[in-house]
């Protein structure tokens, strides 16, 4: 784990990393219900996930029902 995230952001990189194999869209609203976090935790969150240098590429995707991130590894 990046040792500069805090405990929220290393999880939501865990949680990518472990389901972006499988999947390319996650909505923050159900990436929170998986952690036990808000949307809004989720969102706020994911922004220093994609602003970092990790084996992951975030980018924004939609609004629609909950932000949508687009995920690459």
């Amino acid at each position: 784990m990046a040792p500069d995230l805090t405990s929220k952001q290393q999880r939501i990189l865990e949680y990518l990393r472990n389901n972006a194999a499988t999947k390319t869209y996650f909505k923050s609203r159900l990436i929170g219900q998986e952690l036990g976090m808000t949307a809004k935790e989720v969102g706020s969150n994911i922004t220093a996930l994609q602003e970092g240098d990790y084996d992951v590429d975030i980018e924004k995707w939609g609004y629609s029902s909950s932000t949508t991130w687009k995920v690459d590894i």
